[in-house]
């Protein structure tokens, strides 16, 4: 059985994977991200399904986990900034309110060249903002920090300023909930020491 392939390219969720010291290695996926749902929950757990079968159609043995990140704010779904007007728009809509960052993760388990398992599951973080002057929201685009990140921020960066608490789990707005996908993992029978 193969270690564990990440279907993905992020750095952060490399960073998440490598601070609970499971072996894995990263395999891109290029499913498209196109959505059926309505619900943040419900997106979240599709695309990272979609992550995870695309991915493993092209494994015979192993475990593979796909992961997607969405900011839910004002009933709207905030993807990556498409330019920088886009992403002056979402900070001004998050600047001083609470929302909800949604991370979707399926494990795909393949055995023999054949699905043996999926689980899919979400995970929610309520983070409030404190209000952000038109200064603060152009200096911080400005960093170029928005731009490849859902919501148009990263809670690990310079936008750490601008965040005035959470409820729930920080590496869940990171990228990845380690911490359930440790219990995840394990219930699979996928093991490791850490």
């Amino acid at each position: 059985m193969d270690k564990l392939i990440l279907a993905s390219a992020s750095p952060r969720r490399r960073e998440l994977l490598e601070l609970i010291g499971v072996p894995f290695r990263v395999v891109k996926s290029d499913a498209p991200e196109t959505i059926t749902k309505e619900a943040p929950g419900e997106i979240v757990m599709e695309l990272s399904a979609r992550k995870a079968e695309d991915v493993a159609g092209s494994v015979r043995d192993g475990y593979i986990l796909g992961a997607d990140t969405i900011v839910w704010a004002e009933g709207r779904l905030l993807g990556k900034p498409a330019d920088r007007e886009d992403a002056q728009r979402m900070l001004k809509m998050l600047s001083g309110k609470a929302h909800q960052v949604f991370t979707g993760v399926t494990i795909l388990v393949k055995e023999h060249g054949e699905e043996a398992q999926k689980d899919s599951f979400f995970c929610r973080t309520i983070v409030h903002v404190h209000d952000m002057t038109e200064e603060e929201i152009c200096g911080y685009i400005d960093t170029g920090d928005p731009f490849d990140k859902a919501g148009s921020y990263g809670i690990q960066g310079p936008f750490a300023a601008f965040v005035d608490g959470i409820e729930g789990d920080y590496q869940n707005v990171v990228g990845l909930p380690v911490s359930e996908v440790y219990r995840h993992l394990r219930k699979q029978g996928f093991s490791w020491s850490l």
